[in-house]
């Protein structure tokens, strides 16, 4: 079965425009609007010390946290992980984490997943776990990287090219209407049964 058309949304943006910031906006806007909405995903978020970023974590939304990526860890484990630009992504700590929140579930009303990117695409479960997302009938809001080079990390093409998926692109002067138009969209889909 194919999700319903109009039930994937995507934000994009240059990278520290606020997507992340976005998400968990629209996540508490339509939480206090509706208390009892069931909402299942991730968002993850950077891990600084002082002003240097050095990783990033998983952050699920029931607030349980697990490493996504450092570039301060070097056991001799953390040698053979993936990685990418400075950072090493650990796979069995994100998976541990965000593939359980991927389950579909007859009771969710909403999906997040910031984001789909190439961190979490080392993860040989997680888009097999975002089709079924995708497959299913419950709406997904989801944040992918802007496209580099005019070319797409082709799961994010796949994404990008779903029937009735809606590309949102975030910039430093659209942040509030976005978050505002998609809050608008996304209680509008939530009240359809």
């Amino acid at each position: 079965m194919a999700a319903a058309s109009g039930k994937c949304f995507l934000v994009t943006g240059p990278a520290g425009i606020g997507k992340t910031t976005l998400i968990v906006r629209i996540l508490e806007t339509l939480r206090n609007s509706n208390p009892n909405l069931k909402v299942q995903g991730f968002y993850t978020r950077e891990i600084r010390e002082g002003t240097e970023r050095v990783g990033f974590e998983v952050v699920t939304l029931d607030g349980r946290k697990g490493l996504l990526a450092s570039n301060k860890i070097s056991s001799p484990q953390s040698l053979r992980w993936p990685t990418v630009g400075r950072y090493r992504v650990d796979v069995a700590s994100f998976e541990s984490l965000a593939l359980p929140e991927l389950q579909v579930k007859e009771d969710t009303d909403l999906f997040i997943i910031d984001e789909v990117g190439k961190m979490e695409l080392f993860s040989s479960s997680f888009f097999p776990a975002v089709l079924k997302v995708l497959q299913s009938d419950i709406p997904l809001l989801a944040t992918i990287p802007i496209t580099k080079a005019g070319r797409d990390i082709p799961g994010v093409a796949r994404m990008k090219n779903h029937p009735g998926a809606r590309v949102f692109t975030l910039d430093t002067n659209n942040r509030d209407a976005m978050r505002e138009q998609i809050c608008s969209i996304l209680a509008d889909v939530l009240q359809k049964p």
